[in-house]
């Protein structure tokens, strides 16, 4: 079974105490309740190569925290931080990524997103008035109008086209040197999930596709909260018509190119995405079969 990064938390989310006061109020005052430990938005990684958590007691009692679930009945917390600019592409987060475990990755991810979605949303969207925290941490409510305001998730699409047994990569240029990974786009509205596959394609690299697959898909906490959609797309064509706005590079690639990749060989054609991200279970999928 395929297993992208950012799942597989061991967490029970326990949304029957969210609404419940006392119950909610019994975890708060527990005293083997845990917080992650975050350096900004960043996970602190454990002498143990895990995330760090600390006790209750080395807060300072002003914080919002919010509930991330329960592991054996205990009370696992992050608190809000105020968080700016896109921590993702510091060299920091991604050497944490590569050393966490799976489980831990997964429980980081939850977090940072509803941190990025309460520093979002401080205020009220219909009258502007600020907003409080409320349901442990999964929601928050206007001081003014009452209104009250939960985490959504948008949907993306990340796919790969085939076409004559080649797959179709591109990069970004913000891309680390060498870099390539599957083409990807946010659903716009009124439009279904093979159509946005269909048109993403069309727009980044002019390539025609008919008949989409979906294979998995992935929680991505970056830039707010994402579910990213992999599917793989039968191409009309191998001819490339690249919109450089969106990639700065596109190009058909083998299945034994690809296993270079992913794999690290020295004499690899390009550089895989990261093991975390979907498109590298995507294109691992797609050399399997």
């Amino acid at each position: 079974m395929m297993s992208p990064g950012f799942t597989g938390s061991p967490l029970d989310r326990a949304d029957r105490v969210r609404n419940d006061a006392e119950a909610y109020g019994v975890l708060l005052a527990d005293w083997r309740a845990r917080v992650l430990g975050l350096d900004g938005l960043d996970p602190r990684v454990s002498d143990a190569g895990g995330l760090h958590w600390h006790s209750m007691a080395e807060l300072d009692g002003s914080e919002e925290l919010i509930l991330l679930g329960l592991s054996d009945d205990k009370p696992h917390f992050v608190a809000v931080v105020e968080a700016t600019g896109d921590a993702f592409r510091s060299p920091a987060i991604w050497r944490a990524l590569s050393m966490l475990p799976a489980e831990d990755a997964a429980i980081y991810g939850t977090a940072r997103s509803l941190i990025e979605w309460h520093n979002n949303h401080r205020f009220c969207g219909r009258c502007g008035h600020a907003t409080v925290l409320f349901r442990a941490g999964w929601g928050r409510k206007c001081g003014n109008c009452a209104k009250e305001h939960f985490p959504r998730t948008d949907p993306v699409v990340i796919m790969l086209a085939e076409y004559e047994g080649k797959a179709l990569v591109g990069r970004q240029s913000r891309f680390p040197p060498g870099n390539y990974s599957a083409l990807a786009g946010f659903l716009e509205p009124g439009e279904s999930m093979e159509e946005a596959v269909r048109r993403e394609i069309h727009e980044e690299a002019g390539v025609t596709c008919g008949a989409v697959r979906y294979v998995t898909s992935q929680p991505w906490p970056f830039g707010g909260s994402q579910l990213m959609m992999a599917c793989i797309a039968d191409a009309q064509g191998d001819a490339l018509v690249l919109d450089t706005t969106e990639i700065e590079d596109a190009m058909w690639v083998t299945k034994e190119e690809a296993r270079a990749a992913l794999e690290g060989a020295s004499d690899r054609r390009f550089n895989a995405p990261p093991p975390f991200a979907i498109a590298h279970s995507l294109l691992k999928y797609w050399v399997s079969q």
